[in-house]
């Protein structure tokens, strides 16, 4: 009985820690923080949704950098692709291009010290980012670097939601086929992309004073096509820019995320659209990739249907894509998620695209991903068993770390 005491104290002493620590460690880390804007550019975009293809022209380019290469990844694994990637950056500063490796502490767990070892002797420099750290360990740990950054001279850039590892080219067996969108930048907004990966290198190397300001990180850059910007958040003013697009929106919503844990905020937005008319529709994966993220979606889902939004769940693979399109005429390709842990966590990295010709582009595709989808029901929810609902229950408790 003393033993079962003596647990229950030390399970109690635990939960208070983790919930003082994430209450003190997001207070400190809103306290200094502040909203950053770039200006509204015009540049070409190419749209992969398949990874070979992205892997295919991403690696090319990279082969043909004569200057420099700026890459950073939330995700790098240890399997054949990544090996790949390490073996042309090796190449790469080999003949004498200035290369930059940045990934997330945690997301890149796979990437062992000896790798690290072996790229910086080759005259690579690999950094790590969002280290877990002392007095808010438990914040620290859950504060990730979800970006996607690759600038290639300064005149290349790419952005979006596709990681470095096998699985995105659909050859995990345990998801199958993956589906997820990146874009490639040419066109006054890599300027924006080397700006914003400069500000996470000097985070992850404080104290360094080097110049990053010089022309060959910022040449000239031609006027491309489409008008777009690019919105950097870090665990606040995600909010801002969701609901602003919800508000915009007079005939139609498309949201694809992999995960579906708006806030309330977010959540009566899009209640508020569907009573105005708006055609909400929202696409996510039939399978989950963590632990009741996809129990906790399942909260929203009665209330949606009954004020007439449609739900579809891919099951072709795993859907990765991080898409909300407006009225056809606009849209939002990032690294962000429609989640709790992107709105207060996470740092991420959007770009909106106003013009209509490049989203009716991008239309297809959604369509092409809708097809291979099951559309929700009253039915299938109602059916769920006991477990299942309780399941949803526990992720109500646990939703801002799913």
């Amino acid at each position: 009985m003393e033993i079962i005491l003596y647990i229950v104290i030390a399970l109690l002493i635990i939960i208070a820690w983790v919930l003082i620590d994430f209450s003190l460690g997001r207070k400190n880390h809103l306290k200094n923080l502040r909203k950053k804007e770039f200006p509204k550019r015009n540049s070409d975009f190419t749209l992969y949704t398949d990874g070979n293809k992205l892997y295919e022209d991403l690696f090319d380019e990279m082969k043909n950098a004569s200057n420099h290469i700026h890459t950073f990844f939330y995700m790098v694994n240890d399997d054949h692709v990544s090996e790949e990637y390490f073996t042309i950056l090796k190449n790469k500063a080999d003949e004498g291009v200035e290369v930059r490796l940045l990934m997330d502490y945690l997301g890149s767990h796979k990437v062992k010290k000896k790798k690290v070892e072996e790229l910086r002797s080759h005259g690579i420099t690999a950094e790590f980012c969002q280290k877990p750290s002392f007095p808010y360990l438990f914040f620290s740990i859950n504060q990730r670097n979800h970006r996607k950054i690759t600038v290639i001279d300064g005149k290349i850039g790419y952005l979006g939601g596709f990681n470095i590892g096998k699985e995105y080219l659909g050859q995990d067996p345990k998801f199958g086929v993956w589906r997820d969108y990146h874009l490639k930048f040419t066109g006054e907004g890599v300027q924006d992309l080397q700006t914003q990966f400069f500000e996470n290198w000097t985070e992850a190397n404080p104290g360094t004073s080097q110049d990053y300001q010089l022309p060959n990180y910022y040449p000239p850059l031609a006027k491309g096509k489409s008008r777009h910007q690019l919105v950097p958040t870090n665990g606040r003013f995600l909010e801002d820019t969701f609901q602003g697009l919800i508000r915009r929106a007079q005939k139609s919503i498309i949201i694809c995320t992999p995960y579906f844990i708006p806030n309330d905020e977010l959540f009566d937005e899009l209640l508020q659209a569907l009573n105005r008319g708006v055609k909400v529709t929202i696409l996510l994966p039939e399978k989950a990739d963590h632990i009741l993220v996809r129990d906790a979606a399942f909260l929203y889902f009665p209330a949606l249907l009954k004020a007439g939004a449609d739900v579809h769940f891919f099951y072709l693979g795993f859907y990765h894509a991080k898409v909300m399109v407006i009225d056809e005429e606009m849209c939002d390709i990032g690294t962000a998620n429609f989640d709790k842990r992107s709105l207060y966590l996470n740092n991420e990295l959007n770009c909106l695209i106003f013009d209509p010709e490049f989203v009716q582009s991008l239309i297809p595709a959604i369509q092409k991903d809708i097809h291979n989808a099951e559309k929700l029901t009253y039915e299938f929810i109602n059916e769920r068993s006991i477990f299942d609902k309780g399941k949803e229950q526990v992720a109500r408790l646990v939703a801002p770390l799913l």
